[in-house]
């Protein structure tokens, strides 16, 4: 009877390693599925922000390059005007065209990273090979938007050059030209560019919002929103909490 006992006892602890055994295996399976959905969402993500900016600084350079064709250009025109018209043209296309190419090589580079594998994770992949560039990019693109607002306003007088409401007609798209110059810089640039240079901003959506924490009154939920913001270093506009996928890559 001892013995029967003891190899009953034996049978179950054997029991038990083999079923920690699968356990410990299958979390492995769940935690390598989670870090290829994390890697492959992130890898979208950057590319969707590669393509915006590639899309609007291509269509902000061809609509300067269809003006600097186009324009019809008065022979007593003055040189100085169409000098600086000109020039500004010409930056704006460069800048336009920095912005392009940077984000479409970029483009390229990440969908060639391997979200299987992962011999170098894709934030620092990001950070080390691919940041730099999409910073310049992004600042092309910021500098260019207000000098095609430029263009649009040397247009006009090129445009109006011989009419006789020249000076009217001019002033007005240049007034409004300037106005959204201003719009740009004292908004939506101060607002956004400094966020969207930062290598962890993002705005966090899914979730309990931190405000709704904080009205839990629990002392753990408060001491992880804390823990959260510090750790990320959000802006005011970051708001929610990471997945749970994401809270286990932080861990």
């Amino acid at each position: 009877m001892i013995g029967l006992a003891a190899g009953i006892e034996m049978a179950d602890m054997a029991w038990e390693v083999k079923c920690r055994e699968e356990d410990m295996k299958q979390r492995a399976l769940e935690n390598e599925r989670h870090a290829i959905d994390d890697a492959r969402r992130s890898v979208d993500e950057k590319a969707q922000q590669l393509k915006v900016l590639a899309n609007q600084s291509a269509l902000i350079a061809g609509f300067s390059m269809v003006v600097l064709v186009e324009s019809q250009i008065p022979e007593n025109m003055n040189s100085v005007v169409l000098t600086f018209f000109g020039l500004i043209v010409a930056i704006t296309i460069a800048l336009m065209l920095v912005s392009t190419l940077n984000s479409t090589y970029i483009l390229v580079a990440i969908l060639r990273y391997d979200c299987v594998e992962r011999s170098v994770p894709f934030d620092v992949f990001w950070r080390r090979r691919c940041e730099a560039d999409w910073k310049v990019a992004l600042r092309a693109f910021s500098v260019g938007v207000p000098s095609f607002m430029i263009v649009v306003a040397l247009v006009a007088w090129v445009s109006f050059w011989n009419h006789q409401s020249l000076y009217y007609s001019a002033s007005v798209v240049t007034a409004i030209s300037l106005m959204l110059t201003i719009y740009w810089f004292a908004n939506t640039h101060r607002k956004w560019g400094d966020f969207l240079l930062m290598s962890e901003a993002r705005i966090l959506t899914r979730g309990m919002s931190f405000a709704a924490a904080s009205k839990s009154g629990s002392s753990e939920g408060d001491h992880s929103s804390v823990d959260l913001r510090d750790s990320l270093q959000l802006s005011s506009l970051a708001i929610g909490e990471l997945s749970e996928s994401e809270m286990k890559l932080k861990k």
